[in-house]
């Protein structure tokens, strides 16, 4: 089985291309909303929170986790790769990020050599983006913006609303005003605003969601790691898992991504 682990809803942006692209799987998703958004709180918080599901899923019996969060990846991610370390080399199972294959998209799409990155505040604060971009390019310039706001309105579901548009824009504005050509969408949320910030940025800007990317990226992790792939069960079960209401993340699942879905088990990870 696969999990995809998000501080709420925005790992489902991940999710939907990753079954698109690899439907034979088992797949988990564990969305923490009732302590979302993870880019406000601590880094010690956001990794003792990151711990508490990497225990419960490998409780579950799954083989390999996504941290489908742009803050879990860039803030816990090392720390509790490093703590499994062995556990994950014993039993064949593995934790990933979706940080990386997007920071490597960004070089191959960039012209110009200037990269915007948006993104919650732990994620900006963390510059890791700016740190793995540099480590295959040194001289693409990188232009960060913390959008702290957005999480809490598209969890409210929110997020079409003008108020809402009018705090994207001014977001954008200074990222925009370093002309750019790349926008790394540097949390996982952020693509179900995706077609107003294409509309704000225009034509000449690549924007870059993590769903589509993760996704090749995984594909291409399993091919090369069949001790891995060989211990994923292929039933096709798509299971939901929620720290918050069911009744709410069923509703917003639906409505925002078309899946028709059981509804989500409520569980406890403190």
């Amino acid at each position: 089985m696969i999990a995809l682990f998000d501080s709420g809803y925005g790992g489902l942006t991940v999710l939907k291309p990753v079954m698109d692209l690899l439907p034979q799987y088992d797949y988990l998703y564990l969305g923490d909303n009732g302590r979302t958004p993870y880019g406000n709180h601590s880094p010690e918080n956001i990794i003792n929170f990151s711990e508490q599901a990497v225990d419960y899923l490998f409780s579950r019996g799954v083989k390999l986790i996504i941290f489908a969060c742009n803050t879990v990846s860039s803030v816990a991610l090392r720390n509790i790769q490093q703590k499994y370390a062995e556990q994950n080399k014993k039993n064949h199972t593995n934790i990933l990020g979706v940080l990386i294959p997007v920071a490597e998209e960004s070089i191959k799409k960039t012209k110009n050599k200037k990269v915007g990155v948006i993104g919650t505040r732990a994620t900006v604060n963390s510059g890791v983006y700016e740190k793995e971009i540099h480590k295959l390019d040194s001289q693409i310039k990188v232009y960060q913006e913390a959008c702290p706001l957005l999480v809490p309105f598209i969890e409210e579901g929110w997020h079409k609303k003008p108020e809402a548009i009018s705090i994207l824009k001014k977001y954008l504005r200074p990222v925009k005003g370093n002309n750019i050509d790349t926008l790394i969408l540097g949390c996982t949320h952020y693509p179900l605003m995706i077609k107003e910030i294409k509309k704000f940025m225009g034509k000449k800007v690549k924007v870059l969601p993590s769903g589509e990317i993760t996704a090749k990226s995984l594909k291409a992790y399993l091919e090369r790691h069949p001790e891995i792939e060989s211990k994923l069960t292929k039933g096709k079960s798509r299971t939901f898992l929620t720290t918050d209401d069911p009744v709410k993340f069923k509703s917003f699942t639906e409505k925002n991504f078309g899946m028709r879905i059981k509804a989500p088990e409520k569980i406890n990870l403190k």
